[in-house]
């Protein structure tokens, strides 16, 4: 295939959220684009969209998630850009994106995978284990929450919402004890020591396709998929494959806590994978291998596994 190339005065328009991490998630994807093609950085135009989970007073609030409209509050107006012509593609954090897509849309570009595990983040304790009874721990997660109190019932977790700087800042302002972010996001701006320990998947999983950077294309527009061809890190598509199939077939949406990690390893592909209930009061987990081929089938049986293994009664406080 043809590679159209971008120049100055044909940018390729690359879209994103205007937070720090976002920002930087844009940057990441210019420059491996620069280098792959030995492009100046004005053959490249990022374009900063504000998306309806922005909204400053909305972060504010502090409310869940499912409550405010979803994982598509962060993609709503980016996705209609892609679709009208404004921008070429757009840049995720791949942990925050549905599972589908809407139509004429394509997620198919992955850059190699980050740290994939969660932060601990504290001003006055080291690790999850130093909290003491009762301290009142900080996240939006709902998957964090689930695993937190699973782990331990004291445990009182408020919702925490707003990028890095927000959080930190309500850490300053002794909202609560801690927070947990990704470790991932914190190595990509160079804030890896906000991080008071790094929390090993046996202890707390990590979101699916935590660490991941996605791009998405018009799939229509083949010029943009040969250029995004040349970036695309084969491994970590073959480990979000399986996480995303395992998302995909238990929910898919915010609303339910899930956990999953895949890992490769020759070519055998290890997925581990975790749905719990929202109060953290029950937890189902599986840890299976399966040739790296057959990512997605596994994915998709360690789902059904869990589900029969929940029993009628497990998914009850959805309806």
């Amino acid at each position: 295939m043809t590679v159209t190339l971008p120049t100055p005065a044909s940018p390729l328009k690359i879209g994103t959220r205007g937070s720090p991490l976002a920002l930087a998630q844009a940057y990441e994807t210019r420059r491996r684009l620069m280098a792959a093609f030995d492009l100046p950085e004005e053959a490249f135009e990022i374009v900063v969209i504000t998306t309806s989970g922005d909204n400053a007073q909305l972060i504010a609030k502090d409310k869940p998630l499912k409550e405010v409209g979803g994982k598509g509050l962060f993609t709503k107006e980016i996705e209609e850009a892609i679709l009208v012509g404004g921008i070429d593609i757009a840049v995720h954090s791949m942990k925050d994106m549905p599972v589908l897509q809407p139509d004429g849309l394509l997620l198919d570009t992955y850059l190699p995978r980050e740290d994939t595990r969660d932060a601990f983040v504290s001003p006055q304790h080291a690790t999850l284990a130093d909290l003491p009874e009762g301290a009142t721990v900080g996240t939006s997660s709902l998957r964090r929450r689930a695993q937190l109190l699973n782990y331990r019932k004291d445990l009182n977790v408020v919702e925490f919402r707003g990028n890095v700087q927000t959080r930190l800042k309500k850490l300053e302002d002794k909202v609560a004890d801690c927070t947990f972010l990704a470790m991932a996001g914190l190595n990509r701006l160079d804030m890896s020591h906000v991080a008071s320990s790094a929390i090993q998947p046996e202890e707390m999983l990590p979101a699916v396709a935590q660490g991941a950077i996605g791009i998405e294309r018009r799939a229509d527009d083949m010029s943009t998929a040969a250029l995004l061809e040349a970036i695309h890190d084969g491994p970590t598509g073959q480990r979000l494959n399986a996480e995303r199939a395992f998302l995909a077939a238990l929910d898919g949406s915010c609303e339910t806590p899930i956990a999953g990690l895949a890992e490769l390893d020759g070519s055998t592909l290890r997925l581990r994978g975790e749905v719990l209930r929202p109060d953290g009061s029950e937890s189902l987990r599986d840890d299976q291998t399966a040739p790296i081929e057959d990512g997605a089938a596994l994915g998709e049986s360690m789902a059904k596994y869990l589900l029969e293994r929940g029993g009628a009664g497990f998914f009850d406080w959805r309806s």
